[in-house]
């Protein structure tokens, strides 16, 4: 894909990700990287009890995958400065193993910031069965396009 820089993209623009399945292995990795062992991602009995009925992902882990569909979209290669917020979280449904999981993103604003921009991405994270399961904001500084490098 073609580099896109800050000028390249345009305000209302919408991109579909590749899709990823959620697995146990990835909630058992997160669990150990993240220190948030809470039964309701591990322990299957005491999962069957809670509101979910059975054991969930992560909400962080599904935030997670989120950010890397803006790789996998290949739309910000090598153009991403810094991921510098989010806005307007709300995990909307769970996410359970064997979801397979897809984003589109919305360029909601664009900001100049010198010699950087600003991007303010609308996220709508959704499962197979196309639910949404989770709804954000994401901020990320974005190259400018070098002179050297005019279309």
């Amino acid at each position: 894909m073609t580099v896109r820089y800050f000028e390249d993209l345009q305000q209302g623009e919408t991109f579909k990700t590749p899709s990823r399945n959620v697995t146990e292995k990835d909630i058992e990795l997160f669990a150990e990287l993240s220190g948030d062992f809470n039964p309701l991602h591990l322990d299957e009995d005491y999962s069957r009890r809670g509101i979910f009925g059975r054991r969930v992902a992560h909400g962080l882990l599904t935030l997670s995958i989120a950010d890397g569909f803006w790789m996998k979209s290949g739309v910000f290669d090598g153009t991403i400065v810094a991921f510098y917020g989010i806005d307007h979280l709300r995990f909307t449904k769970p996410v359970y193993i064997g979801d397979t999981l897809s984003a589109k993103i919305t360029i909601k604003e664009k900001d100049e910031r010198g010699k950087f921009g600003l991007l303010t991405l609308e996220n709508d994270v959704m499962n197979q069965k196309g639910d949404t399961v989770l709804v954000f904001d994401a901020l990320l500084l974005l190259k400018k396009r070098p002179p050297q490098a005019e279309r």
